[in-house]
């Protein structure tokens, strides 16, 4: 059996499925219910200073993009951070910690960008017996405005400044918590790695409008007519997310800085390429606000049956394996070549493969043989482009096969391309401005 028990920054959990800060860890009866469930670690809903400067919301926090099927697809929130009181919040932390010591427990923090606001609540959230401190500075709504949040992951300098503080005031591991609404996250985990951080997580949620009620013309969710800006999440993100983290974990930089994965999880498929990429554990929210806590059941089983299957015994052995794989464009095999194939004893004739491939990508595919209806690939045409997989309802009948000869067959010559070189191709923008 593959042993799923984890150890990030020396925090032990018998899983590396933690949930995120969010409404699912907002108080201690969510958390137990949580852990009574099988989760191996929280992290702990954003907590900030003492005193009723957080109001939330009394209408619609949340909105949803579904699927035709309406599976929820896509997560829209545009509520704050806790507004529970400070002591309430630390009192939790502290019983749940004490009843619960082999679960890995994590407070997220967000403050004002001042060294004294940072140095009082960690003095006070050390107290609680906590594993660890997560910086909130992702948050996209409502705290960005007032300087906090995002406002602080989109400046480096910020970043790395509010970091050492932590490090200077608290000796809990400091996890720094990115946000995805910047152009390239390397920037901010570098300056996190160089404040002292322990780890980064990521994704926080992305800004975004989740749709418009054409009745009334507001923003949804509404709150009185008005609509504003929130942060999305769920399955949608997910791409994003890999991204980012396969991003900080191929960076010589970053390399070697522990990253929690957070964005979409909600299948072991999905921890699975998470951790290949380089995270060593996850962060799940908007699968258990969908499906409830009982989706870890699925998530360990699922994840330990692949380990065994692929005869991993540790989720160390996983973290990382596909990083290496990871190229910039430049650095692929442009000598590589793929071929569709049609596998017509699975084909139902529905011909988007066809519709699709005519009308918008290299007409390689025919809708007729010898008069009759049927859908084949010509090769000569067929520049393996996959549009046809990925719309083909039924799953293998279309395939990709890789051609061994690496023949071109529209030239029958071997594929020697002038832009393999594509860093110094005068034909390259970017190579002719340097």
């Amino acid at each position: 059996m593959a042993d799923l028990s984890s150890k990030f920054l020396g925090i032990s959990s018998p899983n590396p499925f933690w949930l995120a800060s969010a409404p699912p860890t907002d108080k201690e009866y969510n958390v137990v219910r949580a852990f009574e469930a099988g989760w191996g670690g929280v992290v702990w809903k954003t907590l900030g200073e003492a005193g009723p400067s957080v109001v939330n919301v009394n209408g619609p926090r949340y909105g949803a993009m579904y699927s035709s099927d309406r599976t929820l697809v896509g997560f829209n929130n545009i509520e704050l951070i806790t507004d529970r009181p400070l002591e309430t919040n630390l009192t939790e932390i502290k019983r749940v910690k004490r009843d619960w010591p082999d679960r890995a427990m994590i407070v997220s923090l967000m403050v004002p960008c001042e060294e004294q606001s940072w140095k009082d609540i960690l003095a006070r959230v050390e107290d609680t017996g906590a594993d660890g401190l997560e910086l909130n500075f992702g948050c996209p709504h409502g705290m960005s405005e007032r300087g906090m949040g995002a406002a602080v992951g989109q400046v480096p300098e910020y970043i790395q400044m509010v970091t050492e503080w932590c490090k200077l005031y608290s000796k809990l591991p400091v996890i720094v918590k990115l946000t995805p609404n910047i152009a390239d996250i390397k920037g901010p985990a570098r300056a996190a790695h160089a404040g002292g951080a322990d780890a980064v997580s990521l994704i926080n949620t992305i800004n975004s409008i989740i749709s418009v009620n054409l009745d009334t013309m507001s923003p949804e969710p509404s709150i009185d007519g008005w609509g504003s800006h929130g942060g999305y999440c769920g399955p949608a993100v997910k791409p994003i997310a890999l991204n980012m983290v396969a991003e900080i974990a191929r960076d010589p930089q970053t390399a070697n800085l522990p990253i929690s994965g957070i964005g979409g999880v909600t299948t072991w498929r999905d921890a699975a390429e998470f951790l290949a990429l380089g995270a060593s554990n996850v962060q799940v929210c908007t699968a258990a606000m969908t499906y409830g806590f009982k989706i870890i059941d699925e998530l360990t089983s699922g994840l330990s049956d692949w380990m065994d299957e692929k005869g991993y015994t540790s989720v160390d052995q996983v973290s990382g394996k596909a990083t290496p794989n990871v190229k910039d464009w430049q650095n692929l095999n442009l000598n590589f070549i793929t071929k569709a194939v049609i596998d017509q004893d699975l084909c139902i004739q529905c011909g988007r493969c066809h519709v699709v491939c005519e009308d918008t990508s290299h007409q390689a595919i025919t809708q007729t043989v010898d008069g009759k209806r049927r859908f084949e690939v010509i090769d000569e045409e067929c520049v393996g482009c996959n549009l046809c997989v990925s719309v083909c309802p039924v799953d293998n009948c279309i395939t990709m096969d890789t051609l061994e000869d690496e023949i071109d067959p529209r030239t029958n010559k071997p594929v020697v391309d002038e832009y393999a070189n594509w860093t110094t191709h005068p034909n390259n923008p970017m190579a002719v401005s340097r």
